[in-house]
Parts: C-alpha cells; sequence; structure tokens
C-alpha cells in the first residue's frame, strides 16, 4: 500500500470514526439536508424519467439519494462509511434506493446496466488518492452512462491556497456541540484538521483529527470530460462549492 493509499485510509476512517455520528448535525439536521438535496436535484433536472437510474457516489446519509428516489429514479448509493449508510437506510424506508458499503471507485461493480445519471457531489471527489484517481474515475462514468446521461460533481475549489485566519473554518455550533476546520495546504493536497467540541456530563471534551483533500483545480477536471466527449458546465454553488455538470452525447 502507497502513501497515499494510506492517505485514503486515513479519510476514510476519520469518515467513521470522527464525523459520521455528526453528519446529519453538521447539515443542519436531517429535514433541513433533504431540503437542500431536493433543491440540488430539482435544479439539476433528475430524474430525467420515472424509473431512471441515478448512481450516487458518496452517498453519505441520503441528501441526494432520497430526494432523488422521491422523485421516481431507482438510485444505487455508494458509501465507504457503514455508519453512514446505516443512518441512509433508516432515511430512506422503503424507496426504491440500493445502498451498497464500498470505495466509490467500485461503483461499476454493483451495476448490471448503464446508468442514466452519476453524482460525486459535496466534496467527495476530493477525497480520491491523486488527481489521477478522479481522471479514471471520469472515465469509468463515461463508460457506465448511457447515452445523453448527465455526470454531475461538486466540490470546493481549494486550488488557491488560504492563509492567515483564513485557515480557520467555522463549520457549526450550538449549545452542546462546536465544529471547526483547520486547513493547511501543500502542493497537492489541503489537510483538514477537524476541532469537535462537545459537551459531557464531566465538561466540554474536545476531538482533533485530520484528514487530506486533493486540491482538485475545477478547469483540470472540465478539461478532463472535454478530453471525454461530454457537454460541460460550470455552476457556482450558493454553499461555496463549485459544480460541474456534464452531458454524454447522444
Amino acid at each position: 500500500m502507497g502513501a497515499r493509499d494510506n492517505l485514503t485510509a486515513t479519510a476514510a476512517q476519520h469518515d467513521d470514526g470522527q464525523l459520521a455520528r455528526v453528519y446529519i448535525w453538521m447539515a443542519g439536521g436531517a429535514e433541513a439536508a433533504l431540503d437542500a438535496g431536493r433543491i440540488e436535484v430539482e435544479s439539476l433536472g433528475l430524474p430525467h424519467a420515472p424509473g431512471d437510474l441515478v448512481v450516487d457516489l458518496g452517498a453519505g446519509f441520503g441528501k441526494h439519494a432520497v430526494p432523488l428516489a422521491e422523485r421516481g429514479a431507482r438510485v444505487l448509493a455508494i458509501d465507504a462509511s457503514a455508519d453512514l449508510v446505516a443512518s441512509l437506510r433508516t432515511l430512506a424506508g422503503d424507496l426504491p434506493i440500493e445502498s451498497v458499503v464500498d470505495d466509490l471507485r467500485a461503483f461499476a461493480c454493483h451495476l448490471e446496466e448503464p446508468a442514466d445519471a452519476l453524482l460525486c457531489m459535496g466534496d467527495t471527489v476530493t477525497h480520491l488518492p491523486t488527481v489521477d484517481d478522479v481522471d479514471r474515475l471520469a472515465g469509468d462514468a463515461s463508460s457506465m452512462l448511457a447515452p445523453g446521461g448527465t455526470l454531475a460533481f461538486s466540490f470546493r475549489d481549494h486550488s488557491v491556497a488560504r492563509s492567515g485566519t483564513d485557515r480557520f473554518v467555522p463549520v457549526r455550533s450550538d449549545d452542546e456541540r462546536l465544529l471547526t476546520c483547520f486547513l493547511e495546504f501543500d502542493a497537492e493536497l489541503v489537510h483538514v484538521h477537524d476541532i469537535l467540541q462537545e459537551r459531557t456530563a464531566a465538561g466540554w471534551q474536545t476531538r482533533v483529527s485530520v484528514y487530506p483533500k486533493l486540491r482538485l483545480a475545477p478547469d483540470r477536471l472540465i478539461a478532463r470530460l472535454d478530453e471525454l466527449g461530454f457537454m460541460v458546465r460550470r455552476d457556482a454553488d450558493a454553499g461555496g462549492m463549485v459544480r460541474v455538470v456534464a452531458t454524454k452525447p447522444r
């Protein structure tokens, strides 16, 4: 296992060990998160038709998977965190969602037919080990999408390094819990330090963890999608994310 693979394992362990249990809280609660997901899914115009197969990579607790299924899609939801997939299954109820615990790069192994859309939202793509893995994921998506299918990514643009106090990012706080991120930059990665403070019976408890994310430049991803023959557009997301939406030619 190479150094980059170790970094990926650290990111996965971080999600399971530090943040999985507070992801829904971070998003403002389940209903607020699902409402935000519904708005984004509607803006993407998905599903294109009832019964469309949509793959949600890094599906988490179902922010997009649940709204997609509510709108008539068949959803394959993949996430590496067993805890988050368990939350997704609870929120999904009887909706037509197949949820799988696996590395998102293995999504093609779980497909028995071409997908009508494939989503990789919420900064998930920057958890891949290298930009070469991003390129391969785009290539695999191109192979597994039906003609006219949609491929969508959203992620934070860290291609320009922050400095000074701009490296401290408040995430959410209430009377019982506070979460702040501190960002450190090197040439290829941003190292995200999560500082989670929680009120306990014994007083405030602080947990600090760190994991790496790619400094993925939007232009790099767009160039790769252009190379694969997609029709590509870039949107600015209200949450400070870049959204890249690509359509496979018919």
